[in-house]
């Protein structure tokens, strides 16, 4: 399964060539961020179970929970900065007058 940084990088090549699709390029950028926010989800599912597996004792192998707590940290502060970029650009436009 690519991660969501793969399915962006494959939309900006996408982009940048100039290659057309089928579907309108909202279509495509809602799905992408649908399923890019699915996985951070899912990521930080996995997270809070790892965490709370150290906690309880329960965790089999230590290597992989702390994999999975740092994998949820990195998806989720790549969420907040792609947002962030997402917000200052919709207020640079806003503040573009017509």
């Amino acid at each position: 399964m690519p991660s969501s940084i793969d399915k962006l990088s494959s939309l900006n090549t996408l982009l940048s060539t100039g290659e057309k699709s089928d579907v309108k390029s909202g279509d495509d950028f809602s799905k992408i961020l649908e399923q890019s926010i699915a996985e951070i989800n899912d990521s930080q599912v996995k997270g809070d179970r790892a965490m709370a597996d150290i906690a309880t004792g329960e965790v089999k192998d230590l290597h992989q929970a702390a994999i999975a707590i740092n994998k949820a940290e990195t998806s989720m502060k790549l969420m907040l900065e792609i947002r962030n970029k997402a917000l200052s650009a919709y207020k640079e436009i806003s503040k573009t007058q017509i």
